[in-house]
């Protein structure tokens, strides 16, 4: 009964997937809809399977940060089978909040601050524990440091100097070591010091009468009244009397100078009422994170005059209304609810009807054969090949599936029992191999979650990528010989992401255009002139063979195939010709082309 009821504050976990694993969520609020469902608004959790790879690069560069750091650390030698389960046990806190049915609950966690003192080992003894250290903000994807941390450990103790020995005099400078705002061996008495802070409250109140701003804030005699008793005028009438040495006299006239009455003013009165409504709005937004609240409500007020309007509103009528207004809203909501235990069978249990395997992961079409594939297949986590319940684990194509156990710790801590070989490929530092490019694409779909086969199967583990054909236009093409010195097609492959300053490319491609042709071209012309063809037969005189003149007919070559000389060279799969013909670039054409030119 006790398992089965969930109160506000509680770690839970929570299906919103068959076959994915367990949300976890702190329960914040049980809230009643109207038509009797119970909807739980929870603080969400993420794995590291949730966030990006640049920022579990991040989060393992600041837990070495920290464990080197840390005096304390106890050094433990793990196995790669405890590091490898030991980073299912971090989470990432957020402060985002989300509503999910109370149904979906289905069981108890707990989750804590990472403590420095404590060993690692601690967490993976104990069954459904995990830590956090870092936050995480899913919009704006980034990691901080949380700053509930509790400072334990020599680094954050005082150094307490040795004790002087009995007639030791201290050498030490007092003067740096503290500050005397009060003596309470002064010769006044205290009925005295009574009287001179009524005369201090008096002037405040006075001074507030005088002042137009502040006649309109408190606009009544009882309400300058009270803001003249606030501790700023006792701080500053005390502050006052010592700075005079206790003479009443003197100590007054300083109360009332030349110019007027003194007027002191804390937070409560410099602040507007629509400042007010903003950290009374951040308040209930953010608590007490006062650097949240002046970055996102308040960038022009100071940190320390926001927290010293904080512990000032705290005595303020409208904080206590506030509060009774809290507790009785907490006191209609639901305190906790009881969840029944789920016994609903999970969509992805492998039955057996007949002695034939029932469809893997929803693949109702898959052959037979495909199907039987599965049978005495082991574990993708443990490697076991008996259990007493299997579930189909993966895409459907690859048919892997996972014993009871397995299942559920795949449910609960999003990962697997045991490292893959990708895994401890990444946990070792090996020498480069020539499968080096194959292991990093399958390590990058083992960190996303995605199952890798290693059932020695002989079909490929990893999904092929997509392969595509880049085309280049004509004007690339003529760039890329025009403008060699400029654009230096080596050294821009050799740094990839450097962008091509295209400009320059363009203006050295219009000087040089000019040069040849003496001004640009305005009409393109696709068919050669008489005299270019007069000067290249004058320049390379053909050779006489024994040339066949038949009328023009639909089988004849053209003009142009009877001037460019035959190439035999070898034939691709680009349309049975070889990249030059495909491109254009062929070495007749070319020179035809540059002869033209000059």
């Amino acid at each position: 009964m006790a398992a089965n009821m969930y109160r506000v504050g509680d770690y839970v976990y929570f299906e919103n997937s068959s076959s994915n694993p367990y949300l976890i969520r702190r329960i914040e609020e049980l809230n009643k809809t109207a038509n009797g469902n119970v909807e739980a608004k929870v603080v969400c959790f993420y794995r590291r399977r949730d966030i990006s790879n640049s920022l579990i690069m991040l989060a393992d560069k600041h837990a070495k940060e920290v464990e080197e750091e840390s005096e304390t650390t106890i050094e433990v030698d793990l196995t790669d089978k405890q590091k490898h389960q030991l980073k299912h046990r971090e989470l990432f806190l957020s402060r985002q909040y989300e509503s999910l049915p109370a149904t979906h609950i289905r069981g108890k966690c707990s989750v804590a601050l990472l403590n420095e003192t404590e060993s690692v080992l601690s967490y993976l003894e104990k069954e459904d524990t995990f830590f956090y250290s870092l936050v995480y903000d899913p919009s704006l994807k980034t990691l901080l440091a949380d700053k509930g941390e509790i400072r334990v450990g020599p680094r954050y103790q005082a150094d307490v100097p040795d004790m002087l020995a009995e007639g030791e005099l201290d050498d030490r400078e007092q003067a740096k070591l503290e500050v005397k705002v009060w003596d309470p061996d002064s010769p006044l008495t205290d009925r005295q010091i009574d009287q001179f802070l009524v005369v201090a409250r008096a002037v405040g109140t006075f001074a507030r009468a005088l002042d137009c701003s502040s006649s309109v804030r408190q606009p009544s005699l009882h309400m300058s009244a009270a803001a003249a008793s606030r501790d700023i005028t006792l701080f500053h009438a005390m502050d006052t009397l010592h700075k005079h040495n206790y003479d009443l006299s003197s100590a007054i006239s300083v109360l009332v100078p030349l110019g007027g009455p003194v007027l002191c003013r804390d937070e409560m009165e410099e602040w507007s009422a629509s400042e007010a409504s903003l950290f009374e709005e951040a308040l209930e937004k953010y608590g007490k994170d006062f650097n949240d609240i002046r970055q996102d409500f308040l960038p022009w007020k100071s940190l320390t005059s926001i927290i010293e309007y904080y512990y000032m509103w705290k005595t303020t009528d409208r904080y206590v209304q506030q509060k009774r207004l809290k507790a009785a809203e907490a006191e209609s909501k639901l305190k906790q609810v009881y969840i029944p235990t789920y016994n609903k069978p999970n969509p992805n249990q492998i039955s057996s009807s007949n002695g034939k395997p029932a469809a893997v992961n929803g693949a109702m079409g898959a052959s037979y054969q495909a199907q039987a594939s599965i049978v005495g297949r082991a574990c993708e986590s443990c490697y076991t090949p008996q259990s007493h319940q299997w579930y189909s684990w993966g895409p459907p194509n690859m048919q892997c599936r996972l014993c009871a156990s397995c299942w559920i710790y795949w449910k609960k801590y999003g990962g697997l029992k045991m490292p893959t070989q990708t895994d401890e490929d990444k946990l070792s530092s090996s020498q480069p191999t020539e499968e080096s490019h194959v292991r990093t694409h399958m390590s990058r779909q083992a960190t996303q979650g995605t199952p890798v086969r290693n059932t020695g199967s002989p079909k490929s583990a990893v999904k092929t990528r997509q392969a595509f054909f880049l085309h280049t236009t004509c004007w690339t093409k003529l760039a890329r010989q025009v403008c060699k010195n400029t654009l230096r097609l080596r050294q821009a492959a050799r740094r990839p992401f450097v962008p091509i300053n295209c400009a320059a490319i363009k203006a050295e491609y219009a000087d040089r255009h000019c040069e040849v042709a003496g001004s640009p071209l305005k009409i393109k012309s696709t068919r050669k002139t008489l005299s270019c063809i007069i000067g290249y037969l004058e320049i390379h005189p053909a050779v006489k063979s024994n040339v066949i003149r038949s009328t023009p007919s639909l089988q004849s070559p053209s003009a142009k195939r009877l001037l460019a000389p035959s190439n035999h060279s070898s034939l691709s799969i680009l349309g049975k010709r070889n990249y030059s013909h495909h491109n254009g670039l062929d070495e007749s054409s070319s020179h035809t082309t540059r002869t033209i030119m000059c």
